[in-house]
Formats: C-alpha cells, structure tokens, sequence
C-alpha cells in the first residue's frame, strides 16, 4: 500500500499531494544546487507515485537548465521549491522541505560533494540552537 505526504510552499499558495514511495533521499552538493537553493545543498526525495495537485497549480512555474538534466519547480508568488513530475522515467522529485508530513526514509547519500561548499564540511562543530540566536543579530 502507498503512503500519502501532503506539502505546500511557504506563501500557501501551492498544495500537493503525492501517494507513492520514496525510492532515495539525496543531499545534492553541486554548483547548481547551491545557486537555486542559496544554500550548501539541495534536500531532493524521489519517488515513484501519482503527484496531485489540490491548489496552485497555476502558480508553480517550473526552470529548466540549458543543456542539463537540472530543474526546478517552484512558486511564483514566494518562490519555495515544490516537487517536479519527470516527463520521462515517472518520477517525482520532492524537496524535502516543501513537505507538511513527515518521512520515514533518511537522507541515502551526499553527492556532487566534489563540488560542496568549503564552509559546509564541518557543520558538526557549529554551535546549534533550538530557536533564534541572540549572537545571530550581533
């Protein structure tokens, strides 16, 4: 039986649903990855499963990168990554913090980590918060 996760983008303009399974969880550490996300990595589930539309559909426009297999889907009000049904092979890319449910598979790999940021290596050692740090604004 298919497990059913629920999703929207920051605005919540943009609601999803996906019944399937999640096949692989991968931490992406390439260039491109850092560029769309403005981060160290991208956060991408893929699955195999019916992709669903409650709202928004309309808003989620959708960037192809020339001459590679890079793309991302996202909200044109608020600009939050949402999943990204292949064409070809019938998958679902799902970024993992566009989701409301929680998952039950842990990231399978880092990859492209040739390319990862060099601050990014060490975050073990950066001191964690459970909320706003008072040093944050100093």
């Amino acid at each position: 039986m298919s497990a059913t996760y629920r999703g929207t983008c920051l605005c919540g303009s943009v609601t999803f649903e996906l019944c399937g399974e999640f096949q692989s969880f991968y931490l992406c550490h390439c260039h491109r990855c850092q560029k769309d996300t403005g981060s160290a990595h991208a956060a991408n589930l893929f699955a195999s499963g019916q992709l669903t539309w409650l709202s928004g559909e309309r808003d989620v426009k959708t960037y192809q990168h020339a001459n590679s297999r890079h793309v991302k889907s996202f909200c044109q009000h608020c600009g939050s990554a949402v999943p990204t049904a292949a064409v070809v092979n019938d998958w679902v890319m799902v970024p993992a913090g566009s989701l409301d449910s929680a998952v039950d598979i842990a990231p399978t790999a880092k990859i492209f980590m040739a390319s990862a940021a060099d601050w990014s290596r060490c975050l073990a050692d950066v001191a964690s918060y459970a909320g706003f740090s008072d040093t944050a604004t100093s």
